[in-house]
């Protein structure tokens, strides 16, 4: 038996339809076997590694209901339906941080949970900012905090920044600076 089988979806059934994500049940035949997958849907989201001068990055810090807690992180958002990711970058930017960038810089994609999740997360640096003021969601609320590469990586090796998508932003940046 082969150590990389291919399996063949015979079935999906959609469990749940929300507003941030949808779950669905696929069934794969393995070859000799069925089995189960539960799969989270959700349109993918982006992440901006915003720096006002060339030794600052931008980090914002949040309450995360799911956790009870404020994290750190870098700014990011979801991705509406149909959208592209390049102007869901230039209005999270705006809305959780008040900057506005003249200079983007497109850094790849980063899948987040690719086991169970078909979300992908959009990377994009952008520089030469101009504070216009937040325009934050309804159920938002934001604390800008300016620190250097260095500091942020610092703070990681604290556990202060626990968060996976700002950890690889971090890991992006670390070729700029020593």
């Amino acid at each position: 038996m082969s150590l990389f089988t291919t399996q063949h979806k015979v079935a999906s059934k959609r469990i749940f339809d929300g507003v941030i994500l949808n779950l669905r049940l696929d069934t794969l035949n393995d070859g000799d076997k069925t089995v189960t997958r539960e799969i989270v849907e959700h349109n993918g989201g982006v992440v901006i590694l915003a720096q006002p001068s060339e030794n600052e990055v931008i980090l914002i810090k949040q309450y995360r209901y799911t956790l009870d807690q404020y994290i750190l992180e870098f700014p990011a958002g979801r991705i509406e339906k149909d959208e592209d990711p390049s102007p869901a970058a230039y209005r999270e930017l705006i809305e959780e941080t008040g900057y506005k960038a003249a200079t983007w810089q497109d850094l790849g994609t980063l899948l987040s949970a690719p086991g169970f999740c078909t979300e992908k997360l959009y990377m994009y640096k952008a520089t030469d900012l101009t504070f216009v003021g937040k325009d934050l969601d309804e159920d938002e609320e934001t604390e800008v905090i300016i620190v250097s590469p260095k500091e942020a990586r610092s703070m990681l090796m604290k556990e202060e920044i626990k968060d996976a998508k700002t950890l690889a932003g971090l890991f992006l940046l670390q070729g700029c600076y020593t």
